[in-house]
């Protein structure tokens, strides 16, 4: 049996958007079709393989009609692309000037992504690029005429793998529609007033990781980080930042936590609790990672695994960061 083609369409929305305008957009948008999946602060992704039968509409035209309505109703302009996967159709619109549309039909893309360079693949950052230009690879045509057993010697077999996978257009991830952010939250009230700058930076090290552990317990990814710290005066000051890439790792929250924490200026402040909060959230499968050249990366992440599987197994007590240790 065959299958279903998708068309899937990626709208980068031209316009600085508050939450209830961004929800407006997502309910507007949702009258075309149920299949919309927000992406924050300023872009959407939409199946509209159900919807086009229903409106006997093409995939281009169906795209026009939803930026029109958003013209019209919103003065909202916008770009798109217009592919047969997530990956394809955000990268046809992140080639698309301003109100323009770029489709990718199924059988060319092969012929569209072939002269492109290999940093509009999602994933590649500076030293992955870096290593694949010192040996000549430059367009993602040199990576899939690339033999599979080269590229695991430049990159790895995961990395290579999976970069093979994105060079030749494949993308199996759906279209999630989501409920408005979900947010998660650890605390901590202390006993008493605390003016020590190193129990400041254990308490924080410590809400993240609990936050990480939830996130990968959950199978989510945190797309920003909010540190609320309360005083023995009953005021309290917050700080919001958003990560450099969406994440469940703890050490990249603790990094962010910590900067938020260092941003505030604390020295001898009487703190009595601290407040940390994960929101912008994502399924992990719908998230990319950018891929990394540093091996003690990937070691990371499995020691992480391995201890949250102790964890389950033994109780949360059974391992906990070094920095956190009595």
């Amino acid at each position: 049996m065959s299958t279903r083609q998708r068309h899937i369409a990626h709208l980068h929305l031209h316009a600085a958007l508050s939450g209830a305008q961004y929800d407006d957009v997502i309910e507007l948008v949702s009258g075309i079709t149920p299949h919309v999946q927000a992406i924050p602060p300023n872009a959407l992704q939409l199946d509209l393989t159900s919807a086009l039968r229903y409106f006997d509409l093409s995939p281009y035209d169906a795209v026009q009609t939803v930026k029109m309505r958003l013209k019209a109703l919103y003065d909202i302009d916008s770009s798109a692309g217009l592919a047969g996967n997530r990956m394809l159709a955000a990268m046809a619109a992140d080639a698309s000037a301003p109100g323009d549309t770029t489709w990718v039909p199924t059988g060319q893309a092969a012929d569209w992504l072939y002269p492109r360079p290999v940093t509009a693949l999602p994933g590649i950052g500076r030293a992955t690029a870096d290593t694949l230009h010192r040996y000549g690879l430059h367009t993602i045509g040199q990576l899939t005429d690339l033999p599979p057993a080269t590229l695991q010697r430049l990159l790895g077999a995961g990395q290579a793998r999976l970069l093979t996978e994105r060079a030749r257009g494949h993308d199996p991830r759906p279209v999630v529609p989501a409920e408005p952010a979900a947010q998660l939250v650890a605390e901590l009230a202390l006993s008493r007033d605390c003016l020590d700058p190193a129990q400041h930076h254990r308490a924080v090290l410590g809400l993240a990781d609990r936050i990480g552990q939830r996130l990968r317990g959950e199978r989510q990814f945190a797309g920003r980080l909010t540190l609320t710290v309360r005083y023995a005066d009953c005021t309290s000051t917050t700080r919001t930042r958003a990560l450099p890439e969406p994440t469940d790792h703890s050490p990249a929250l603790a990094a962010t936590a910590l900067g938020l924490l260092t941003s505030l200026g604390l020295q001898r402040a009487r703190v009595r609790a601290f407040v940390l909060r994960a929101d912008d959230l994502r399924p992990a499968g719908s998230a990319y990672r950018q891929l990394s050249m540093d091996p003690t990366d990937a070691r990371a992440r499995a020691v992480e695994a391995a201890a949250d599987r102790a964890r389950r197994r033994f109780g949360q007590g059974a391992v906990r960061p070094a920095a956190l240790a009595d």
